[in-house]
């Protein structure tokens, strides 16, 4: 009797433990799920304003970077649209199955890589206008920056869809995928600085020169190195989120892809740390561009007159 007593009171613990893993499951799925309706919500709202804005302003629609932001924009918008809801009902157990589980993850993973790739392009583009001020309007063109844009789709969305069927692969890529874009944003950002500490040296230098000796030294300076300098300073700060959106999950990459640890539902808020990267980027490109702040500022006050309108119309 005593042993069958001692065999019923182990069973019963792990029984009980088991039932408090399994509860605090559900309260992690929970909670990223709430986490995530919100981000949802903002990534739709804020991008569509951002897309209306630059739309409705002929000078930003004209300009060959506002392309690259325009594909940024796209994307988040479609990462909060079908992304994240996607995400939600995975985690919900609303799609069931394993190759659609996967094959729908694959999706929303694919946008959040063509945002990735499309920040690293920014990135590259700001060095361009900066490194070839005087020729960049000739060097990147509308067309140019259309064709790097639907190539950064087809790779991005490409990769994914090639590795659904294992998931060791999938990690496996999404981790160099990952690594890359850092190594070239970081790679362009550093070239930035040290061609800004360069000219900041040349007009210190100049000023010198003209204080001391009273005569005058050339400096390689424009308008456009001063615009290009500016935008390239202001766009760090995507560089910045990026950093801090991608870095869990490429951690969480390596270590799946490695083998070190299998699926745990905890790392699952590392996913939506990179949704959250979508639902900020609107608010960055306001805070960069004054045009398109401007711009989206006028979209939600014309929108916020048709709706006085509209109510004051109902009420009589």
């Amino acid at each position: 009797m005593l042993n069958y007593s001692f065999v019923d009171k182990n069973e019963s613990k792990s029984d009980n433990l088991k039932m408090d893993n399994s509860s605090s499951l559900e309260s992690v799925v929970v909670i990223n799920c709430i986490l995530n309706a919100p981000l949802m919500l903002t990534s739709i709202t804020g991008n569509a304003l951002v897309l209306v804005a630059i739309l409705r302003t002929p000078s930003l629609r004209s300009a060959p970077s506002t392309i690259f932001l325009c594909s940024l924009a796209i994307t988040d918008f479609l990462v909060g649209l079908v992304g994240q809801p996607v995400y939600i009902a995975i985690k919900l157990h609303y799609l069931t199955g394993g190759f659609i589980r996967k094959a729908t993850f694959s999706m929303s993973v694919s946008l959040c890589g063509v945002s990735l790739a499309t920040i690293t392009a920014i990135s590259v583009d700001r060095l361009l206008a900066l490194h070839y001020h005087m020729t960049y309007p000739n060097l990147m063109t509308t067309k140019r920056a259309l064709y790097a844009s639907a190539s950064l789709w087809f790779v991005s969305i490409l990769l994914p869809c090639l590795t659904v069927w294992k998931l060791r692969v999938f990690n496996l890529i999404a981790g160099v995928y990952i690594t890359i874009c850092f190594v070239l944003s970081s790679a362009s950002y550093i070239k930035i600085y040290l061609i800004v500490r360069h000219h900041q040296i040349q007009i210190h230098a100049h000023q010198q020169a003209v204080d001391n000796f009273n005569v005058s030294v050339n400096i390689p300076d424009s308008n456009n190195m001063i615009i290009s300098k500016k935008r390239a300073l202001k766009t760090f700060v995507y560089f910045i989120c990026m950093i801090f959106c991608y870095l869990p999950f490429l951690s969480y990459s390596l270590l799946r892809a490695t083998l070190v640890i299998g699926y745990e539902e905890n790392w699952s808020f590392a996913e939506t740390v990179v949704f959250l990267n979508s639902s900020v980027n609107p608010f960055l490109y306001c805070w960069c561009n004054r045009e398109i702040r401007t711009s989206t500022v006028k979209v939600v006050r014309k929108m916020m007159c048709k709706q006085t309108e509209v109510a004051s119309e109902l009420d009589v």
